[in-house]
């Protein structure tokens, strides 16, 4: 196996460990047993260890996330909104309510000051998404404010929504959200036939 291969194995299992147990609840060595590497392997790739390893999780679904919405963006903000929201609705209903998001997950949790990369990861991330939705609001007749605290308030609803999904185990929060969305959405912008 190529040694791209290999770390981009361990980076896609780590994504899919922090959206299910959290960063604090991760081991090194659990990362690479749940990839099939050697411990050994994940310092080679990792030398920053953990901290390295979960940043590089959560700029792997940042990445994802990026390219479904920015794909969909282009049809406009509510093509958008509704890959966004399908997107976590596929991951919380294919993991039985176990997993959510990564970049949340990592975001919620205390770490270091000192070694906070996971962190600066995931505001990057979380800043990434509501750049590319903000941009699409303003392109689609919101005005700049409008644009800006609905890009801000999809995020985070849709974020917030997706742990209650988890702890209800039900998708019905995330289903109501999405309706409610859809509507600021077309309020704010000349989206009504989109």
């Amino acid at each position: 196996m190529a040694q791209s291969e290999a770390r981009n194995r361990m980076v896609a299992g780590a994504a899919d460990m922090l959206r299910r147990r959290g960063l604090n609840a991760t081991s090194v060595r659990e990362l690479a047993k749940h990839s099939g590497a050697p411990l050994g392997s994940t310092y080679h790739y990792f030398p920053g260890g953990k901290a390295q390893l979960a940043a590089e999780a959560v700029r792997f679904a940042d990445a994802i996330t990026v390219r479904k919405l920015a794909k969909e963006l282009s049809a406009g903000p509510v093509a958008g909104l509704r890959v966004f929201v399908d997107m976590w609705r596929k991951v919380v209903l294919d993991s039985d309510f176990r997993a959510g998001c990564p970049v949340l997950a990592v975001s919620v949790e205390d770490q270091p000051d000192e070694d906070d990369e996971p962190r600066r990861a995931a505001a990057e991330a979380f800043d990434r998404w509501t750049v590319l939705l903000t941009d699409s609001l303003r392109a689609h007749g919101a005005t700049e404010d409008a644009a800006q605290r609905t890009a801000t308030l999809i995020v985070a609803s849709i974020e917030g929504t997706v742990a209650m999904c988890r702890a209800q185990r039900s998708i019905d929060a995330l289903d109501k959200t999405a309706d409610a969305l859809e509507s600021v959405v077309r309020a704010v912008t000349d989206s009504a036939g989109d």
